[in-house]
């Protein structure tokens, strides 16, 4: 498809939850609800068309051992293009990914910057090791680094406790946050535990990864605050295996993981109904494969959020939250064709008929 040529998109539009077009063009890699002036040019296509998913949690360069090269950093990307993810907020990674921007065929990344962690308090590899004092410093380097986003670790296993506990004094955090906030950037944290989340919503944080550890104690200070979670579900799946394989060394921990997982989707559901906002994240990139961004909608479904909130959280809510446009006149055309309504049964996301990227047709099924 030319530069010159038009697309023309037929069918059920959905521009938001409800509001539904019955046609669309893209132009110029551009969307236009305007017919064009006719050309000879054209390539129709027909189906239910929602904007490019976002997966709000994903580690593109990075796997279980660290960065990596470019070569299995595009592998990923196009793994999760393919599935239907046209814009990642890439939530820490060690390699440097700016290359990815110049290739048309990509996703669209927001970056968080490098993870930061204390010393020997998370995995190899993946952050900046730092005492607090160096936080409130490494914070703003990192906004100046990402895209808008800084990522801590805000807990982890402690070895001789023997269990999860928060990475940071809370005066380390409050100074960590408005330095974020100085930069421009917003700050989010890995949390697992219960006791690390007071200190890092007080402080200010913007958002919590996985927050498994979201008690109804404190679900008022997140609606309160308006501190977003992103659940990763997929990823808390794993935590049995993981507590298996430390249950002998690290009992108490092995146990508080069991409980975790066991009361997940019973916590995402009283966020959810609590009003604090939800986003869809897979943590791909570690451990978790790419291309999982149905799973996660899918896992927000069975948590008990219903199907047409879960597909927001993943398109129409999330690209606000992020800063882009969906399916708006003149925004840039990344969506999906997909053979039946999403709203419905959020399986039809699965395999999308024909994935369009800035304008062009990168991936079709037919």
């Amino acid at each position: 498809m030319s530069d010159s040529a038009v697309l023309h998109i037929k069918g059920r539009v959905l521009v938001g939850p409800e509001d539904v077009r019955d046609e669309l063009w893209v132009r110029e890699g551009r969307i236009t609800f305007e017919r064009p002036p006719r050309t000879a040019d054209t390539t129709a296509l027909a189906g239910w068309v929602l904007p490019g998913l976002v997966d709000a949690h994903c580690h593109i360069g990075l796997d279980a051992g660290g960065a990596v090269d470019r070569a299995t950093s595009r592998a990923q990307a196009l793994t999760d293009r393919d599935a239907g993810t046209l814009l990642v907020r890439d939530a820490g990674s060690p390699a440097d990914t700016r290359w990815i921007d110049d290739e048309q065929g990509l996703p669209r990344i927001v970056r968080a910057g490098r993870h930061l962690a204390r010393p020997r308090r998370y995995l190899r590899n993946f952050a900046h090791e730092i005492e607090p004092e160096e936080l409130a410093p490494r914070v703003a380097q990192e906004a100046r680094r990402g895209d808008g986003w800084v990522k801590l670790v805000g807990d982890w296993i402690d070895r001789e406790q023997g269990d999860l506990a928060p990475c940071w004094p809370r005066w380390a955090l409050e100074e960590a946050v408005a330095a974020a906030h100085r930069e421009g950037a917003r700050l989010t944290a890995h949390c697992f535990a219960e006791s690390s989340l007071r200190d890092l919503v007080e402080a200010g944080a913007d958002c919590v990864e996985h927050a498994t550890g979201l008690t109804e104690d404190l679900i008022p200070l997140f609606v309160e605050r308006g501190t977003a979670v992103v659940p990763t579900l997929v990823n808390i799946a794993t935590f049995p295996r993981l507590a298996e394989g430390g249950r002998a060394r690290f009992p108490r921990w092995a146990a508080h993981m069991d409980r975790l997982h066991e009361r997940r989707h019973d916590t995402v559901r009283a966020a959810y109904e609590a009003g604090i906002p939800i986003y869809v994240g897979t943590d791909a990139g570690g451990t978790i494969a790419h291309g999982r961004v149905v799973d996660e909608v899918a896992e927000l479904v069975r948590a008990g959020i219903p199907a047409v909130d879960a597909l927001s959280a993943a398109a129409w809510a999330a690209r606000r939250w992020l800063g882009h446009p969906g399916l708006e006149e003149g925004a840039p055309a990344d969506l999906l064709v997909c053979d039946s309504d999403p709203r419905a049964d959020v399986r039809a996301l699965a395999g999308p008929r024909t994935v369009v990227l800035r304008g062009r047709v990168v991936s079709t099924t037919r």
